[in-house]
């Protein structure tokens, strides 16, 4: 594996995993302003403290440190091949190795001792970016276990959509870590749209969608989940979640597939530009 690649993956890893993104940060931060409830109050306080004393004493914000995806994300003119992508894969799982975060890895069906083996890459393309960017993505499998994908009739109204997403996060409750951040995506085909709700939790939280649509999607479902009263670690109170972030593609006539990817309150993800790729 090549020096300078690992390097910057070993960077993004270890902000990823002791680093609470900022974005993620000031919304709970301001959740614990706006909280009245006493107990949902109380766990929002150990959340900043958790991800203040990871940050100092660079210690992993969640024990589970979560089945770790790369999104390789390229330019114009980048040229990506099988080695390149065996680097970034082999980076990301000696990455973890030597930070000593916690082997998750098994066999779907046989298990067995866990490993680092079998980092999760996701391939996407941006004409908006010069070279070669790399998210490192640690997903927890708490929420992650709380996915849900429906297949939509096209002739469905929006409030039955609404309501599939408020079923998932009333099912999620307390087991997955709220406060939650909520990525959906609609369209594509079944794979895809869970694609999107994944993709969407790698983005900005704390600024809306610039489409105005999407945008008025995002505030309403927020507010119904909110009004679940499932609160911080199950509490009750105000935040159940922190945002709803809404990603769309085209799709079949015949078709309207929406999926529902759940992060908890510990969002990690950090971005790396690789800068020694051939173009």
């Amino acid at each position: 594996m090549e020096k300078e690649i690992f390097t910057q993956i070993d960077k993004a890893v270890r902000r990823a995993n002791f680093s609470l993104r900022r974005d993620v940060f000031a919304l709970i931060e301001k959740a614990y302003k706006l909280e009245k409830n006493k107990k949902a109050k109380l766990a929002l306080s150990w959340i900043i403290e958790n991800v203040n004393i990871a940050r100092r004493k660079n210690l992993a914000i969640c024990q589970d440190t979560g089945l770790p995806l790369g999104f390789i994300i390229a330019g114009e003119k980048v040229k990506i091949d099988f080695a390149l992508v065996e680097d970034i894969k082999k980076s990301i799982e000696a990455s973890y190795k030597r930070n000593y975060l916690r082997a998750s890895m098994v066999s779907p069906l046989l298990r067995g001792k866990p490993g680092y083996k079998g980092v999760t890459i996701y391939l996407d393309f941006n004409s908006k970016i010069r070279g070669l960017e790399v998210v490192v993505f640690p997903k927890g499998f708490g929420s992650e276990n709380k996915t849900k994908l429906k297949m939509f009739n096209p002739t469905v109204s929006f409030k039955e959509i609404e309501d599939f997403v408020i079923t998932t996060i009333r099912e999620a409750g307390p087991q997955a870590c709220p406060p939650f951040i909520v990525g959906i995506g609609i369209g594509g085909d079944s794979s895809y749209a869970l694609y999107l709700a994944k993709k969407a939790l790698i983005e900005r939280i704390d600024k809306p969608n610039k489409d105005r649509f999407l945008a008025s999607l995002e505030k309403r479902l927020l507010r119904r989940i909110n009004s679940l009263n499932i609160g911080p670690m199950g509490l009750g109170g105000k935040t159940t979640a922190l945002a709803v972030k809404i990603k769309t593609h085209p799709t079949h006539i015949a078709g309207l597939p929406v999926g529902v990817n759940i992060s908890c309150w510990a969002l990690r993800s950090a971005k790396v530009k690789i800068n020694n790729v051939k173009s």
